[in-house]
């Protein structure tokens, strides 16, 4: 495989990952865009992003929070 090809494939990956992290977000109770900002975050616990909203908090406050 060339590096060409890894670097596709290893770029897939991202994307995927990313979609993933973005729907759990939105099901969590981000919006769309929020949501997406977060997944591409990569520095953000998932976990946390959920946590936040769990306990009341708002999407605004909590997206200062995170980034």
């Amino acid at each position: 495989m060339s590096t060409a090809e890894l670097q596709e494939r290893t770029d897939f990956e991202i994307e995927i990952v990313e979609q993933w992290r973005a729907q759990s977000l939105a099901r969590a109770g981000y919006d769309r865009e929020s949501a997406a900002v977060l997944a591409a975050s990569h520095e953000v616990d998932l976990h946390d992003a959920m946590r936040l909203l769990e306990r009341g908090c708002s999407v605004d406050l909590a997206l200062q929070i995170l980034l």
